[in-house]
């Protein structure tokens, strides 16, 4: 039986760090598919069809791995995805906190989809999209923080005063 799991997240923009966990879920996961969270509430920097873009490309060579949009609760969408696992990142304690509580929320209304945390690589374990998007937006480097064709889209999104 092929085991499918969800990777949610907001992706704003993806980070090396994310990058990361995709590749590593791809080698534990028959199937990974990366999904963004639709959130009126958040006030992202790219929109939703730029992230699903960018995310495409940093997986095009990865052929277990799919990009998809949702809204609503993560484990109702896992599973018409059929998805039986969740993976999630976390990068320090504080992560950690939030991300059991929401495992434990998640395992009470869908017990059936585990959910599995990994720690990035050293290297990227204090980087998040926020950090990336201030970082970049005062003029520091930010190259080996994201992939290329997010600093291309960053440059760009600076550049036109947006």
């Amino acid at each position: 039986m092929a085991v499918k799991a969800l990777y949610p997240g907001t992706f704003d923009p993806p980070t090396n760090g994310h990058v990361d966990l995709i590749q590593r879920g791809a080698k534990i996961f028959d199937h990974l598919t990366v999904a963004i969270l639709v959130n009126p509430v958040k006030n992202p920097l790219f929109t939703l069809e730029e992230r699903v873009e960018m995310l495409k490309e940093v997986a095009a060579s990865m052929g277990n791995v799919s990009v998809a949009t949702f809204n609503g609760l993560m484990v109702e969408f896992a599973r018409r995805q059929g998805c039986s696992a969740v993976l999630r990142g976390i990068r320090a304690i504080s992560d950690y906190e939030h991300e059991f509580q929401t495992a434990l929320m998640n395992r009470r209304l869908a017990p059936e989809i585990e959910t599995v945390f990994l720690q990035p690589a050293g290297r990227y374990s204090f980087v998040s999209s926020r950090m990336v998007k201030e970082v970049f937006s005062f003029g520091g480097d930010v190259s080996g923080l994201v992939p290329p064709n997010v600093i291309k889209r960053l440059r760009a999104r600076i550049k036109n005063g947006t």
